[in-house]
């Protein structure tokens, strides 16, 4: 208690920009984004994993429990390893906010890079890189469909953001969602190379999409 008071008034410090106070030790893993550190919990700074109670769909539309894998992927990563947090701020519920690593490897970015979590753009664009090659490799959530976890905790659930219409409902949802022979679900823009022989069958869970943010956010990725 007398170290995380210290923190905190370390955080109103007029030298916390110049020296950002550190914490260290063994940490247990609460979910894909947050750890605990002697009692102190601490959410990784600039990324965003899916909740303890989130599931997602694989390539083949399977569910499967995004949140507890991504959980069990930052745990793997820290492999009872001591961890080094440089706190950087603190939210609205006290937690400490801080950028992790053990070793050489960055937590944060590790998660991110993996598939494990996205980018939390709404408080920093640090790991968009990141996220934007977890996304072109179709790696951990990036293998199928999922909802953005802000969403999600706003009430958002996967079958609302993935359109299921066989053909388009109108001139403007005209944007062909594709399952490749491999499974990625690729969607073709109009006017581009593959869109005219691209055919889509709900059968197989193909889908006509009214905005590339629908498609993103169902889980596709534009054709390269």
């Amino acid at each position: 208690m007398i170290r995380l008071i210290s923190l905190l008034l370390a955080l109103s410090s007029p030298a916390f920009a110049a020296e950002p106070p550190t914490l260290s030790g063994r940490a247990s893993v609460i979910d894909g984004d947050t750890i605990d550190l002697h009692g102190t919990r601490i959410r990784l700074h600039g990324i965003d994993a899916p909740e303890s109670g989130q599931r997602c769909q694989d390539a083949k539309s399977k569910s499967w429990r995004c949140g507890q894998k991504a959980a069990w992927a930052l745990d793997h990563a820290i492999d009872r390893q001591r961890v080094t947090c440089r706190i950087t701020d603190k939210d609205r519920y006290d937690r400490l906010i801080g950028t992790c690593s053990v070793g050489d490897t960055n937590l944060n970015g590790w998660m991110v890079q993996n598939g494990w979590a996205v980018a939390y753009r709404k408080y920093s664009n640090d790991y968009t890189a990141h996220e934007r090659y977890a996304q072109n490799a179709e790696l951990g959530l990036w293998q199928g469909s999922f909802v953005r976890p802000d969403k999600w905790r706003n009430g958002a659930r996967l079958e609302a953001h993935t359109p299921v219409r066989a053909t388009p409902q109108s001139g403007n949802c005209n944007i062909k969602g594709n399952i490749s022979s491999k499974g990625a679900r690729i969607y073709h823009m109009p006017g581009t190379k593959w869109y005219s022989r691209t055919k889509i069958s709900e059968r197989y869970g193909e889908h006509w999409f009214c905005s590339e943010a629908d498609a993103r956010n169902a889980g596709w990725r534009r054709a390269r």
